[in-house]
């Protein structure tokens, strides 16, 4: 295999040298080390909880309304219209017309008492007069203004007041004519409430409340008269006690000769002469009769304020009264510039 030229000598020599090579990189090589056991945690983790389901709350159903006994004083609008209000939100009453004369006042209270109703629900005076007298369950009376006078409030008695709050009366009357700032209101005795009651307005409305008591028709004709030329705008209240329907007349003529706004609480009057008329709402007095009936049926009733306050109003304006104001003004503007000229 190996040529000639080469001698034993020379091969031993490249062996040699071949083995030397072959242990120097065996040498070089890293050992293979020895595998070393490791401890390993193992971790069991527990199954997560069933997620449960709350449902909302739901609100309590409110208890069923007792029986109630509707007496109206007459047939009116103003009343019937409330005593239907009243048909749709209890579902067992009974309604009694004191006008209808067929029985007295006193056979119609015994009847309702031996129907032993929850509470009697008294509208207008004649209806709240008796069934305070005469009702052996508790009264709830409304469209009364005048309550002071008759003893109607008792420990078994509240009432729902005859007006829109004053407050609101003065905020719905500046929203229609920003020009009210000096009022003036007559009203008769009694009514201490009442009166703080429509200061506190004024002074939260900046306006100049100018009240006074009258005694009779014909007094409060003569303060109007007074009062009249001091004032650009009279509120006027419900009082019969001082009021008639020849001093009205009077009044409505007097403050329209003199461009001065009157409001009042019944929109018929507008018709009279009025400015603005702000009224109760049926359905809210049904509504504030139907709570105070609630605190009845849960033993509440010395919880329930004397009268309670009613928070719906219905505002009208009569146009007319206005256009004519401001003809009337815009005249005077006119007239003043002439003679400055």
């Amino acid at each position: 295999m190996w040529g000639s030229g080469v001698s034993l000598k020379q091969i031993a020599r490249v062996a040699m040298i071949l083995a030397v090579l072959v242990i120097s990189a065996c040498s070089t090589v890293a050992p293979v080390e020895e595998p070393i056991d490791v401890p390993i945690d193992i971790v069991i983790v527990p199954p997560a909880p069933a997620v449960q389901t709350i449902p909302p709350l739901k609100a309590p159903t409110p208890a069923k309304l007792p029986p109630v006994a509707i007496v109206l004083s007459s047939g009116q609008p103003a009343y019937a219209d409330v005593a239907r209000e009243l048909m749709l939100r209890f579902k067992d009453y009974s309604v009694y017309d004191l006008s209808a004369g067929s029985e007295p006042p006193v056979s119609v209270l015994r009847a309702i008492n031996d129907s032993d109703p929850g509470a009697v629900v008294a509208i207008g005076l004649r209806a709240a007069r008796s069934s305070v007298a005469m009702s052996t369950k508790p009264v709830l009376f409304s469209q009364v203004f005048n309550y002071q006078d008759h003893d109607l409030l008792t420990d078994d008695s509240r009432g729902v007041s005859a007006l829109v709050p004053l407050e609101a009366q003065l905020r719905a009357w500046q929203e229609i004519d920003p020009t009210i700032a000096r009022v003036g209101m007559i009203i008769g005795e009694g009514h201490e409430d009442l009166i703080a009651e429509a200061q506190q307005a004024a002074e939260r409305h900046d306006v100049t409340l100018n009240i006074q008591i009258a005694h009779s028709d014909q007094e409060t004709l003569y303060i109007f008269k007074r009062m009249i030329r001091d004032i650009d705008g009279y509120w006027l209240l419900p009082d019969n006690r001082i009021l008639s329907s020849r001093i009205l007349k009077q009044m409505f003529d007097e403050a329209k000769s003199r461009h001065i706004p009157v409001i009042v609480p019944n929109e018929s009057m507008l018709k009279m002469g009025a400015a603005i008329s702000i009224s109760t709402v049926a359905s809210d007095i049904a509504d504030t009769i139907v709570k105070v009936v609630r605190k009845i049926q849960e033993g509440d009733l010395q919880q329930v304020p004397p009268l309670t306050a009613l928070s719906e109003s219905h505002t009208q304006t009569n146009e007319a009264f206005f256009k004519q104001r401001s003809a009337a003004h815009a005249l005077m503007r006119d007239t003043s510039r002439g003679l400055s000229q």
